[in-house]
């Protein structure tokens, strides 16, 4: 059973930077498509980038031109690059993979002003 365990969460001041990764146990990673998700206080979940297995990525507009998503499949892990924070990025990230819908657990960022 395929399992995902995000990490990279933490504290930051606004204008700074986290790294979040997510990790993916079993095979076949390479054909994932997989994704960003994050669910603010009070807010339902949303969805924040994409990549597919051929590299092609999505990024939501709230995020577009701070946030990078990638991924090496070596390591069965995508990446989100999160520059130039701001207080209301603070959410619960989570990872997903498709096929499947597998979620991971999810890793807190939280962001002050």
């Amino acid at each position: 059973q395929v399992q995902l365990v995000e990490s990279g969460g933490g504290l930051v001041q606004a204008g700074g930077s986290l790294r979040l990764s997510c990790a993916a146990s079993g095979s076949m990673f390479e054909f994932n498509v997989m994704g960003w998700y994050r669910q603010r206080p009070g807010k339902q979940r949303e969805l924040v980038a994409t990549i597919t297995s051929s590299g092609s990525t999505y990024i939501a507009d709230s995020v577009k031109g701070r946030f990078t998503i990638s991924r090496d499949n070596a390591k069965n892990t995508v990446y989100l690059q999160m520059n130039s924070l701001k207080p209301e990025d603070t959410a619960v990230y989570y990872c997903l993979k498709n096929p499947g819908s597998v979620w991971g657990q999810g890793t807190q960022v939280t962001v002050s002003s």
